[in-house]
Formats: structure tokens, C-alpha cells, sequence
């Protein structure tokens, strides 16, 4: 029995086919969160400048200016520099503060976030058994969503042929972190719609000095490079040898030093998904995509095609490699990119 209208993957190295179904799928009931009050200590205040002024300093020390210094009275309380500071209240839900707190904590060892993150929730919820319960079920959260991410983004990426492997960043006399964000994620976005450039990427910091750079995997057709390469040989003092980089002229006036590295086979590709992907677990950054990347395409597959039924309660077909593609009874041809990027396809 053939499938019709069959959504398909590629995993790295097989062809998996989900089958349409019509079963009606039940919407996501989102529960209302209750809004709570975080009191945050300010410690923004400014303090005020001990240093005497030159007239004030004359003053202290002339005969008819004497300064007497008044203790304080027995018994008599004196507010300490914390209890003086200004506090200020965040109406917040406990979602948002989870987050917060799980941020916070992402360079933490595992049993101390969870920790840190038990203290800082507890004073919102009545036991320690709701508490422990409501923090045990969104770190399940993160760790779904992180799940989900990297699938994503693997399905997106081996539908796609990228020929380079590429890390920016940028140069203090050109660009802020927040201006270099900005405009490197522009000109990319640019370069996608005006000459067919396909981009996934994360941005990330350094461990050392907490600078914010950009890691991406990047398609460049053929004489759309813009400016000229060239050969940078410098000293890495993170690895103390010399290293010889392929920088864009281009991207190094307007952003600072950059690295392309071609990606020539399956196997750098999947090193350098290897390389993005662990940054979405270890700063929790989310990972940009260009405009229009899909996950599937789709494709009607015949009964020859299959090799045998996969997945949980077999719900996946696995594919011949050299399966026919079809789309609504027109035989397309051999799977390939090139008659990939003939099918519909869904992101």
C-alpha cells in the first residue's frame, strides 16, 4: 500500500519517511500562571563622594569650626548599609522567574544549580515538597526543549549542503556586543534573500574573557563570496603554536577576525553540528536560523521503497537510499538535492 503525502528526513545516514495521519491532534491547554511579587536588592545606589572639598577641608580646621563627632545614644539601633539600600518588587510569574534563576546558574556544577535554584524558589511556594516538585518538573522542561532543539536542528541541517564552517567576531574599535549582534545578524539576513546564502548558527561566549563571538554553519553559492579570502598565520596563546586561518577581507572591515573553514563531507559536517550543538546545552543560547530552512519535504512513497517499519509502535518508515520521490502521483525522480529542492517542503 503506497503512503501518501509522507513527510521525510534525513538522519545522517537513512531516509526516514513519517506517514500522514488524519487523527485530529487535541490542542495545548496552557495553564495560567499566578503573578508573584520577587523583591530584588538594589545595589545600584550611588554613593556619594567622602573626599572633602578644598573649602570644606579649610573649614574643619580653622579655630571657629570645630567639628564634634556625636555617639550615639545607649540602646539606640543604627540601620546597617544593607538595610538602607532601596529594594525593588518585580511582578513576575514563577516561570519567568525559574528562568531567570536557571540562567544564572548555567556555569554551575549540576548538583549546585539545582541547589541554587531550590533556594531561590523557595520562598514562593508554601512546603519544600512543591517546591522540589515545581523545580524538578521545569528542569524536565529545559532538558525536553534542549532535546527538541538538537533534533531540529539536525533535520534542518543534513537537508542542506553547506560549505562552510564560520566563526565571527568582533573588533572593540568597530562594534559593541550589542551593535555587532545587530548588524552581523543583518547582513546575513541580507546576503540569504539577495544571493541564496543559508546559514545556521548560535552566538556564544569565551570562557575566559566572556566575549560574545558567533558560530555558524554557512552555504555560499558559487561567486557570491563577497570581497576576497586570505591566509591569516598568527600565534594562538589559547593552544601556544602558530595557526594558519582563512579570513574574509570583507567581514574583517566590518566586524573583526573571522575563520572559514570548508566543510568538504558528511563527516565535517557532523563535526561541526557536533561543535554548535554543544552550546545550546552549555550557555542555553538558542540557535538562529536563516529564513525558510525546512526540516521535511514531502513526498508520496511507494510500497518498494520501504525497507521495513521503524520507531516507536513502528510509526516511521525507513527508506531504500535510492528511493523515487512523487509528489501528488508525478514521479520526480531519485531522491538527490537536486530533486529535493523541486518538493514541497514544510520547516
Amino acid at each position: 500500500m503506497p503512503y501518501g503525502e509522507t513527510k521525510v528526513y534525513f538522519d545522517g545516514s537513512h531516509y526516514i519517511a513519517i506517514p500522514h495521519t488524519t487523527r485530529p491532534v487535541r490542542p495545548k491547554r496552557y495553564q495560567v500562571e499566578e503573578v508573584i511579587e520577587v523583591i530584588d536588592n538594589d545595589t545600584s545606589s550611588s554613593v556619594a563622594d567622602e573626599t572633602p572639598s578644598e573649602n570644606g577641608l579649610e573649614s574643619a580646621v580653622s579655630d571657629d569650626n570645630v567639628l564634634v563627632e556625636e555617639a550615639p545614644a545607649d540602646g539606640e539601633n543604627t540601620a546597617t548599609d544593607s538595610e538602607n539600600k532601596p529594594k525593588k518588587a518585580r511582578r513576575i510569574t514563577r516561570k519567568e522567574l525559574f528562568d531567570e534563576l536557571y540562567q544564572e546558574a548555567q556555569k554551575k556544577k549540576k548538583h549546585e544549580r539545582k541547589k541554587f535554584i531550590f533556594n531561590g524558589m523557595r520562598p514562593y511556594f508554601e512546603t519544600d515538597e512543591e517546591t522540589i516538585l515545581y523545580v524538578n518538573n521545569n528542569m524536565d522542561r529545559k532538558k525536553r526543549n534542549v532535546i527538541s532543539r538538537r533534533i531540529r536542528m539536525t533535520r534542518k541541517a543534513n537537508l542542506q549542503r553547506f560549505n562552510y564552517f564560520c566563526t565571527f567576531t568582533y573588533d572593540s574599535k568597530l562594534h559593541t556586543e550589542e551593535s555587532f549582534r545587530k548588524c552581523l545578524k543583518k547582513t546575513l539576513s541580507n546576503f540569504c534573500s539577495r544571493k541564496g546564502w543559508k546559514y545556521i548558527g548560535v552566538w556564544e561566549r569565551s570562557p575566559e574573557k566572556e566575549r560574545l563571538h558567533f558560530h555558524g554553519l554557512l552555504y555560499i553559492p558559487d561567486g557570491t563570496m563577497p570581497g576576497f579570502m586570505f591566509e591569516d598565520n598568527t600565534y594562538s596563546f589559547s593552544e601556544h603554536k602558530r595557526q594558519i586561518t582563512l579570513q574574509n577581507m570583507y567581514f574583517k572591515e566590518r566586524f573583526g577576525r573571522n575563520d572559514f573553514e570548508a566543510i568538504e563531507d558528511q563527516t565535517g559536517l557532523r563535526k561541526a553540528m557536533r561543535y554548535i550543538m554543544k552550546y545550546i546545552e552549555k550557555s542555553g543560547e538558542r540557535i538562529v536560523y536563516s529564513k525558510g530552512l525546512p526540516q521535511f519535504f514531502i513526498s508520496d512513497i511507494m510500497d518498494e521503497d520501504i525497507i521495513c517499519p521503524i520507531g516507536m509502535e513502528e510509526q516511521k518508515l525507513l527508506l531504500f537510499d535510492d528511493f523515487n520521490c512523487w509528489d501528488e502521483g508525478c514521479l520526480m525522480g531519485q531522491v538527490s538535492p537536486e530533486v529535493i529542492a523541486q518538493m514541497r517542503t514544510v520547516s
